[in-house]
């Protein structure tokens, strides 16, 4: 059986990422969901059984625990524990995996992890900066910015810096925040009004530091978690938006002297989870790719999760891998069998 801890930010697509690969492969399932999304995690059970019943196999090859919030930590420990429980995936935060990766190392457990990012956005001087910026939004906003492989340092080489900058920023103003019910909305709530006080205490840091405001900057007034879609430029590497992940609508803009200082700058962080870079030149792309540390390398496109395709972090973002044969690997026994 393989236990899964599966965060809030996509409570369903984080859960058919784990639960398709594990099953697959012949393992069970159980879900420990966040307990924010409850409904959604008892909804993904309900799939699964219906699922299996027409496929004609057990009803509890998946299975959803419900654990309220202030017992998640000694139930995980004890799950962990348990001679069913042969294998853990975690999504979550670096203080979540340090939990469950110490209790599974005591219990001789696999585990795959996935955590946070810090993704580098690196735009070449001889990049599409139309396209550049348009795409920038999409990944830097997907979800109010509350996603791992969104991209939130973007590091622009010198010569378009300030073109980058200005439509980044006129593109990022203008997008609308409310209601996530209504079809019109573009930036939804934070998950909580902590988490506005981090983006809020890290944005402040920043430019306390010397980061510059292009546009946002704060909470958004009135009742919501939210948080004013928000650009910074002149960031750099001691600044807090730099070094830590900004799980918010921020952005971050650094300026590269050249394509090597833009691949130093974009692989200065202890996370790797994806990066993409932006050229005319795929060969000039790709050298600069090829230098930075990640488990996703993307030219000319968005960082995506895609389920042909093996997903993972190194560093602070995790080890082990999602979807794809890879996934499907993590949680198979490679046996040899020799026969005398």
């Amino acid at each position: 059986m393989v236990l899964a801890v599966m965060p809030w930010n996509f409570p369903f697509w984080q859960v058919v990422r784990f639960a398709v690969p594990a099953l697959a492969a012949g393992n069970t399932a159980l879900l420990k969901h966040a307990p924010s999304v409850t409904g959604c995690a008892l909804a993904a059970e309900e799939v699964f059984r219906e699922a299996a019943a027409k496929a004609g196999l057990p009803a509890g090859l998946f299975t959803t625990l419900l654990v309220d919030e202030a017992e998640v930590a000694t139930v995980t420990a004890g799950l962990i524990d348990n001679p069913a429980i042969a294998a853990v995936t975690l999504t979550g935060s670096e203080r979540a995996d340090m939990a469950v990766a110490a209790a599974a190392g005591t219990a001789l457990k696999k585990t795959v992890l996935e955590l946070g990012g810090s993704d580098p956005f690196v735009v070449l001087e001889d990049a599409d900066v139309d396209l550049a910026v348009e795409m920038a939004v999409r990944s830097r906003f997907l979800n109010g910015g509350q996603s791992c492989l969104a991209a939130k340092r973007f590091i622009v080489a010198e010569p378009v810096a300030d073109a980058f900058t200005q439509r980044f920023g006129d593109a990022v103003a203008e997008l609308r925040t409310g209601d996530p019910a209504d079809p019109r909305t573009q930036i939804g709530p934070l998950a909580g009004r902590d988490q506005v006080e981090r983006i809020k205490q890290l944005v402040d840091d920043s430019v306390a530091a010397g980061a510059r405001v292009v546009t946002g900057g704060a909470p958004l007034a009135g009742p919501g978690s939210f948080f004013t879609p928000t650009v910074l430029a002149d960031v750099t590497p001691e600044m807090a938006v730099f070094r830590e992940e900004t799980f918010g609508p921020v952005a971050a803009v650094i300026r590269a002297a050249d394509d090597e200082e833009a691949a130093r700058l974009a692989d200065d962080t202890a996370f790797g989870l994806g990066a993409s870079v932006w050229s005319a030149d795929i060969d000039r792309a790709l050298a600069v790719g090829h230098r930075i540390t990640s488990g996703a390398l993307f030219v000319n496109a968005v960082v995506a999760s895609d389920p042909r395709l093996p997903f993972g972090g190194t560093g602070r973002s995790g080890y082990g891998r999602e979807l794809s044969q890879e996934g499907i690997r993590e949680f198979t026994n490679v046996r040899t069998t020799w026969i005398g």
